[in-house]
C-alpha cells in the first residue's frame, strides 16, 4: 500500500480556507456566539463579530438561562415570579381574576358576575355578593336607591341590603299651644294656626270657649264681655249715672234701682 505524505522539514501547512480565531480554525460563514454575548462570523478569513440581537415574540420571557444571551419564551415571568408553562394563577390583588402563562404570554381573565351581583375577593366563590332589593309599602327599590315616603319630601328613604332606612325632615320648636298648630297641604311641618272665624275664645286653660258674638260677664255685674271674630275677647264696663238716697241693689245687676224713690 502506499505510504501516506510525510512533510519534509522546511515545508509549512497552507492554512485552512476559512480563519483561525483565538486559535480556533473557523470554517467559511461559521457563526459562533463569543462570551459577553458577541455573536461572530467567519467571512473571508477574519471572524466579524457584534453583540448579539434577541428576537423576543413573547410578552413575558424567562431570563436568559446559564450561559445564554436572549430571555426565553418556554415560561413566563410575571410580577417577579417565574412561570413554568401552562401554569394558572391567580394574581396578587386579582380579586378572583385567573391567569394562565402559555408560550411566554400571560393571558388574564376577570369574572363576569350576573346583574345584582358583585365580585368578591375570595377566589372560593368570586360572586358571593348580591346586594338585596327592597319590598316596601307594594313597590320594589334596587338596593342604594333613595325614594320620598309617600311623595311628600318630608321623609327621605333609602334602600340598604334588603332594608328601608327612613329620616325625617326636622321641624321647629313651636311656641304656641298644641290646640293652635296646624299643618297645611304639601308642609312637612305645623305652624302656629290663626283661629278661624268659627272657633271661637279660649279663655284658659281648661279649654273654655265662647263662640263669636257670645255676651257674658266675668264676675262683675258691671263688666260685659264678647268673643270677637279674630279670637280675642273684648269687655267693657258700664259706668252708673246719678243716684237716689235709698238705691235697691238687686243680685246680678250693675246699677241700682232707684225706682221705690
Amino acid at each position: 500500500p502506499p505510504s501516506s505524505p510525510s512533510l519534509s522539514p522546511g515545508t509549512s501547512v497552507p492554512p485552512p480556507p476559512g480563519g483561525w480565531h483565538r486559535g480556533v480554525s473557523r470554517e467559511p460563514g461559521t457563526r459562533w456566539t463569543e462570551p459577553g454575548c458577541r455573536s461572530c462570523v467567519c467571512q473571508e478569513g477574519r471572524a466579524l463579530c457584534g453583540g448579539v440581537s434577541c428576537s423576543i415574540p413573547c410578552s413575558h420571557p424567562l431570563p436568559p438561562p446559564a450561559g445564554g444571551c436572549c430571555p426565553t419564551c418556554t415560561g413566563c415571568l410575571h410580577e417577579g415570579v417565574a412561570r413554568a408553562e401552562g401554569d394558572v394563577f391567580s394574581p396578587s390583588n386579582g380579586n378572583c381574576t385567573i391567569c394562565v402563562c402559555l408560550a411566554g404570554n400571560v393571558s388574564c381573565l376577570s369574572p363576569e358576575c350576573p346583574p345584582g351581583s358583585c365580585p368578591s375577593p375570595s377566589p372560593s366563590d368570586c360572586c358571593s355578593c348580591h346586594p338585596a332589593k327592597c319590598s316596601f309599602r307594594g313597590h320594589t327599590y334596587a338596593h342604594g336607591a333613595r325614594f320620598s315616603l309617600d311623595g311628600d319630601g318630608c321623609t327621605t328613604c333609602v334602600c340598604q341590603g334588603g332594608e328601608v332606612e327612613c329620616s325625617f325632615a326636622p321641624c321647629p320648636i313651636l311656641d304656641c299651644p298644641q290646640h293652635q298648630r296646624h299643618l297645611r297641604p304639601g308642609q312637612c311641618c305645623g305652624g302656629g294656626r290663626e283661629p278661624p272665624a268659627s272657633a271661637g275664645c279660649f279663655l284658659d286653660d281648661n279649654g273654655v270657649e265662647f263662640p263669636v258674638g257670645q255676651l257674658w260677664s266675668p264676675g262683675d255685674p258691671c263688666e260685659l264681655c264678647i268673643c270677637q271674630a279674630d279670637g280675642s275677647v273684648s269687655c267693657k264696663r258700664t259706668e252708673c249715672r246719678g243716684g237716689c238716697p235709698y238705691p235697691i241693689r238687686i243680685p246680678g245687676q250693675c246699677c241700682p234701682d232707684c225706682s221705690g224713690g
